[in-house]
């Protein structure tokens, strides 16, 4: 039978770990937009944490890369509801759009650093969750009146491909939004075919 004070000991180390886990994906999101060639060591002495801590949660590079776009891809989607509860809902469709771009061109080094089958593993992954926030962007603007309903989540997520095309800079940065209202006054004004 377990003590009381084992019990307590494992829930202390899983909390540290928790903790630990969390620090190293923040520190490794900085790091790698930063450069993505940052070291595995760099990302550890930023945490916090030793390189032995770091590689039991992460074993490889490309493991840590992947969890990094995949904790930056859940973030967004976990965002959707805030951004609909506090910004109209045309508003909170271009700028989830434009952070979403932001990711997807930041990639944190995926393309360099994973093999074609991972990189297409992350998207099959993070697919169904974006498909439904864009879903729940689409009903709030419908619900508001912005959009006609009856457009497709998935399709409009295709067609918003775009964004991750602009350039990183300023200028790419100006050049999305003016394509995301080119889009958005699309879906606004006519029926879905």
């Amino acid at each position: 039978m377990t003590s009381d004070s084992t019990r307590s000991t494992y829930a202390t180390q899983r909390r540290a770990a928790a903790r630990n886990h969390a620090a190293i994906l923040d520190v490794a999101h900085d790091l790698l937009a930063e450069s993505p060639t940052a070291s595995m060591n760099e990302i550890a002495k930023r945490a916090g944490v030793g390189a032995g801590t770091l590689y039991r949660h992460f074993p490889t590079r490309e493991a840590l890369i992947l969890a990094v776009y995949q904790h930056d891809v859940q973030k967004l989607v976990d965002a959707v509801d805030e951004m609909i509860a506090t910004r109209a809902p045309d508003d909170a469709f271009v700028a989830w759009f434009e952070t979403l771009a932001h990711y997807i061109r930041l990639k944190h080094g995926l393309g360099e650093a994973l093999h074609n089958a991972a990189i297409q593993d992350a998207i099959n992954e993070t697919y169904a969750p974006v498909v439904a926030a864009v879903a729940k962007l689409l009903d709030a603007c419908v619900a508001a009146g912005t959009v006609r309903a009856g457009f497709d989540p998935a399709d409009v997520l295709l067609i918003m491909g775009f964004l991750w095309r602009v350039g990183p800079d300023e200028d790419g940065e100006e050049q999305g939004r003016r394509l995301v209202r080119i889009v958005f006054d699309g879906i606004r004004g006519h029926d879905p075919a």
